[in-house]
């Protein structure tokens, strides 16, 4: 591996000292890690107080990061870089101030919606999106004002739109591929990727197994669609965002789908691909777009500097 910084644009696993020492086998120094879904207000201030916890408890390869500086300090002394983020804006509830406390808390990107409508907006399963809402135009203001990226990976396509054209900064799909890749909710039509990007914005090209195909998509495809992607929208605007779920058990996958708004639906977790299923197989991935023709600047903008470039923009109250 080389000496380049490597941003995971979203990592949700159940962290533990194995999974950080994974991350460094595949020289990955620096991630988007959630820290809340559909908790609320409370349980998400619990989560990051475990968190600062945890960090503490294994300084020696992680420390959390709230801005580009800290994230190139961290980098240097040869630790992970964590930034902490939420996939909902449940911990919001129905209180735009919080904001401005999760944000004094480290929280540094938030996701607008993730599986069902709530409070700011629709989500991309459901089956009428009524576009971003009156609180959604606050929230979006708000996250504006205090340096909070904005991430529609989950968002529906009318509400992700709205959120674009109210935002005064870029925003981020932190883990979302092109609907034309694989064709599912989770990912994203020309007109909201193009939308996206025309603000400045940066996709993280995702590698869960829903989003590419299974268990039986192989990398050569997944990397025809980089190239393509980026033939789309251009170098600056493409990254990764692998969405590596490690270290969970089915129950949490059926709390994570379905919260406690409907029955759980008895999921299993699905297969990843043998070229891609854990923190070290980052280099086998960036060998492979390698031998597709990108160059060591082009990698280096894809697997961090697009990213960094991105919360430099973004992370300025």
């Amino acid at each position: 591996m080389s000496s380049r910084i490597v941003v995971d644009g979203l990592q949700i696993s159940n962290w533990n000292r194995s999974v950080l020492e994974e991350n460094k086998l595949g020289g990955v120094n620096s991630l988007n890690a959630t820290c809340a879904v559909w908790d609320g207000t409370l349980e998400a201030i619990q989560n990051i107080a475990d968190w600062l916890a945890f960090s503490r408890d294994n300084a020696d390869l992680i420390h959390l990061a709230t801005s580009v500086g800290e994230v190139r300090k961290i980098v240097k002394e040869q630790k992970i870089a964590v930034i902490l983020g939420f996939q909902n804006t449940s911990p919001f509830d129905q209180d735009y101030t919080l904001v401005e406390v999760f944000y004094r808390l480290g929280v540094r990107i938030a996701q607008l919606t993730y599986n069902i409508q709530n409070y700011v907006g629709s989500s991309c399963y459901d089956t009428t999106d009524g576009g971003l809402t009156r609180f959604g135009q606050i929230i979006v203001s708000e996250m504006n004002r205090l340096g909070m990226l904005i991430d529609l990976s989950h968002v529906g396509n009318r509400t992700a739109r709205e959120a674009i054209d109210n935002s005064s900064v870029p925003v981020a799909i932190t883990h979302a591929n092109p609907l034309w890749f694989v064709n599912t909710p989770r990912n994203k039509p020309d007109e909201v990727i193009n939308h996206l990007v025309s603000r400045g914005g940066v996709i993280g090209a995702c590698l869960y197994p829903n989003l590419i195909g299974g268990k039986e998509a192989q990398i050569e495809d997944f990397c025809n669609m980089i190239v393509r992607l980026v033939a789309q929208v251009g170098i600056n605007h493409v990254a990764i965002g692998s969405d590596l779920t490690r270290n969970w058990d089915a129950h949490y996958l059926n709390h994570l789908r379905d919260g406690r708004w409907r029955k759980n639906q008895n999921a299993e977790w699905p297969e990843w691909p043998e070229w891609f299923s854990k923190p070290g197989d980052f280099p086998r991935l960036i060998e492979a777009l390698a031998a597709k023709g990108l160059s060591e600047s082009d990698l280096d903008a894809l697997f961090g500097n697009n990213w960094l470039n991105l919360f430099d923009e973004v992370f300025v109250p």
